[in-house]
């Protein structure tokens, strides 16, 4: 079946809805000068509120995602799955040699993010085919299904049979995993910024920089102290969707604290960082949707992702490494998860780098790339070059 045009037109009732839910908001009180320590500040979320009940124009920002962002849905047939009706944004470069690219983000990242990155990536040379796939494994704007889909099954129905990927957060294991299923035949190349390593074989690595030694001790911070929602999410996602299905508040805040802790102190506007909660809030399966491929990767597929004695992906891997992300590891560990040919460090930047820092993304891309770059014509016929 062909793709079908789409444009996002969330009804009159259910933006009446949020705004008597808003309406009805009761928050809790907060400790005296507690900050951000225990969460999100009382003032942030009571201003926010205010912003989405009164004041947020969801019909602009509706209008403006439409215009900038080509959607389309589409049937496929998915062995074991039956019918999917899939969404996803196919954006097309006008040069007929331009590389695709499937782009996959995060959680609690959304398509939005193409927003940022397209623009960059379009405009110079080589140029790069920006594909953003709303999957039912990655995206939460769309029915999500309990069992992970073949994504490479996925990009092959829309037409491409050879492409590269990249990907951050889940991004990463998701993009490792399609260049492990089908690196070579129809991955040529991957590319992501949030690699994650392990220490290679005793013996083995190099002794560790002192700016190294620093950053596993964010790490391990990370872990310790910001890491709640990944146990809950990978646990028992069930329990916490009810409130962030029936709370908009609630969401609000659940995302917004990783928008803020995780960024390089990006300067999110109210209304930017409304137009995200919105989608959450009304994607077609709701917001608890986006929570449960963390106990699905948790319980099926995130050990064998991870786990450095499986067989690594062999085509060229390529590293964007961003200072304040989450997580951040040596390069003799990130070695470990395949064939590395490009690997650059970004001085500023955070967990949202297709957002935060999309020209620096689009740089990387454009040099892996480029006539001198380490895997020009990796895809056969899709140089990038007019």
């Amino acid at each position: 079946m062909s793709e079908t045009p789409f444009n996002i037109a969330i009804p009159d009732e259910k933006l009446a809805l949020l705004h008597r839910k808003l309406e009805l908001t009761t928050l809790p009180d907060e400790l005296k000068d507690s900050g951000w320590e225990y969460g999100v500040p009382l003032t942030a979320v009571r201003r926010l509120v205010e912003r989405w009940k009164d004041g947020f124009d969801w019909r602009k920002q509706e209008a403006q995602i439409n215009s900038e962002l080509p959607q389309f849905t589409r049937d496929i047939q998915i062995d074991g799955h039956g019918s999917l009706n899939i969404h996803y944004v196919h954006k097309k470069s006008a040069v007929a040699s331009a590389i695709p690219l499937l782009f996959v983000h995060g959680w609690p990242g959304s398509f939005l993010e193409a927003r940022k990155l397209a623009p960059p990536i379009d405009n110079g040379g080589p140029s790069i085919l920006q594909r953003s796939i709303w999957s039912h494994l990655v995206f939460p704007a769309t029915d999500f299904l309990k069992d992970p889909v073949p994504k490479g099954l996925i990009w092959i129905t829309l037409g491409y049979d050879q492409y590269v990927t990249q990907g951050g957060d889940l991004g990463f294991p998701i993009t490792c995993r399609i260049a492990k299923l089908y690196g070579g035949k129809h991955v040529k190349v991957w590319h992501t910024n949030m690699p994650i390593g392990a220490p290679p074989e005793t013996g083995t690595a190099p002794a560790l920089t002192a700016k190294e030694e620093e950053r596993l001790a964010k790490n391990a911070a990370f872990f310790k102290h910001g890491t709640g929602y990944l146990r809950q999410q990978m646990t028992q996602p069930q329990t916490l969707g009810y409130s962030l299905a029936d709370s908009p508040a609630g969401l609000l805040a659940w995302i917004y604290e990783k928008m803020v802790n995780w960024s390089d102190d990006y300067p999110w506007s109210d209304d930017e960082v409304l137009t995200w909660f919105s989608i959450y809030w009304f994607s077609r399966a709701g917001p608890t949707a986006s929570l449960r491929v963390y106990f699905e990767g948790e319980n099926r597929n995130f050990e064998a992702i991870f786990a450095v004695s499986h067989p690594t992906p062999t085509i060229p891997l390529g590293i964007s490494r961003f200072v304040n992300d989450t997580m951040g590891f040596p390069k003799s560990w990130t070695r470990v998860i395949g064939n590395v040919v490009f690997d650059r460090e970004h001085e500023s930047g955070g967990h949202f780098a297709a957002y935060e820092r999309p020209q620096d993304i689009a740089d990387d891309l454009r040099k892996m790339f480029a006539k001198d770059g380490p895997v020009y014509g990796a895809v056969p016929g899709k140089s990038g070059y007019a």
